[in-house]
């Protein structure tokens, strides 16, 4: 299972439509009024989108503020991942992390290095400067996938100051940066920046992986580098109608951070109270969980016949198959997801391993 949502793969198991917990998407839906603009898009099919996306860049600079010329958008954050690792001829990848991180380069012949997390599967500084050389390329998520942990702030700035030091790049990939806690803001911190990049998504927070829509930001300069390496209308036009659209409604994207607090909230107590499982802390929409004496694929298979979907987790770089990862959805998915999960452990006296 190298991603999650990949219900028609598993559709035969269960008869009915599945609970998918495997990718972690905005349980509250799209914003309304997207399908109307989508709607009023369908003319825009007839002719090629405008290929410099002027509209689109200004709607996201005004989301992230910025200037349009330190933005670059892309067919999903994968594109851009794809895109900038064109750029380096070394990429470094603390890991567990999300598997496109080197799969993009090693398919460009890149050379790749991953680096472990701790013990407590958090990023180590130390360990990422000493694989550094000059001109590589760092790709860490923040949060990162699946772990759902942000980076201290004080150890983003000690890394980053690592990065200036040895002339090398960062990109950091921030797709699920709205669900987190706003307590700091990276494109902030490193304005104007040669050294960094800051990836975010419209696919994660706003409900719209059908529509494929990345975006990043860096500077003027690394933006242009970018633009000319990337592939002519790689967003389609809904993907542009859509991206003009949701940036603006403000009272969603506040509406959201609360709800999915909640959710996480109640969703991790509960989790808690089971005695057989690991759960690990998380800042956004997903939650990482570590099963004792159980494996991944027990489980997954246990859970479908209850109509859930499971992000096994083994496929992460660093993991086992102890581990799996679900999502925070609704208060009634995330309910049931409970009771079928304290059924499974209650009732099985012993591990499956």
């Amino acid at each position: 299972m190298k991603h999650g949502g990949d219900l028609l793969s598993y559709q035969h198991l269960y008869e009915g439509e599945l609970l998918d917990f495997s990718s972690n998407i905005n349980p509250l839906g799209p914003p309304k009024g997207l399908k109307e603009v989508l709607y009023n898009a369908f003319k825009d099919i007839e002719v090629y989108p405008d290929i410099q996306y002027r509209k689109l860049t200004k709607a996201v600079s005004t989301y992230l503020g910025c200037k349009p010329s330190q933005v670059v958008v892309g067919n999903g954050a994968t594109e851009i991942i794809h895109n900038i690792s064109m750029l380096f001829d070394r990429v470094v990848v603390p890991v567990p992390s999300f598997a496109e991180y080197m799969q993009r380069p090693i398919i460009l012949g890149k050379q790749v290095v991953t680096v472990p997390f701790d013990e407590k599967l958090a990023l180590d500084v130390e360990k990422v400067t000493v694989s550094l050389r000059p001109k590589d390329l760092v790709i860490i998520g923040n949060p990162n996938n699946p772990t759902g942990k942000r980076i201290d702030r004080e150890k983003l700035t000690k890394l980053y100051a690592e990065i200036v030091k040895r002339d090398a790049f960062l990109l950091l990939d921030e797709a699920f940066y709205e669900f987190c806690p706003q307590n700091y803001d990276s494109i902030r911190i490193f304005e104007g920046s040669e050294h960094i990049g800051v990836i975010r998504a419209a696919t994660k927070f706003f409900a719209l992986p059908g529509i494929r829509l990345g975006y990043a930001h860096m500077s003027v300069k690394n933006a242009e580098k970018y633009r000319k390496i990337a592939l002519p209308w790689s967003v389609n036009a809904f993907a542009d109608a859509a991206g003009s659209m949701v940036f603006n409604d403000t009272q969603y994207v506040e509406d959201t951070r609360t709800y999915v607090a909640q959710q996480r909230a109640q969703l991790m107590e509960a989790l808690k109270e089971i005695p057989k499982i690991h759960v690990f802390p998380t800042d956004c929409n997903y939650i990482l969980i570590k099963l004792r004496h159980y494996t991944q694929d027990a489980l997954f298979h246990a859970m479908i016949k209850k109509g859930i979907f499971i992000r096994k987790a083994a496929s992460f770089v660093g993991l086992d198959n102890t581990y799996i990862r679900i999502a925070v959805k609704d208060e009634k998915s995330n309910a049931y997801l409970i009771k079928c999960f304290k059924s499974y452990f209650e009732n099985k006296l012993g591990g499956d391993t």
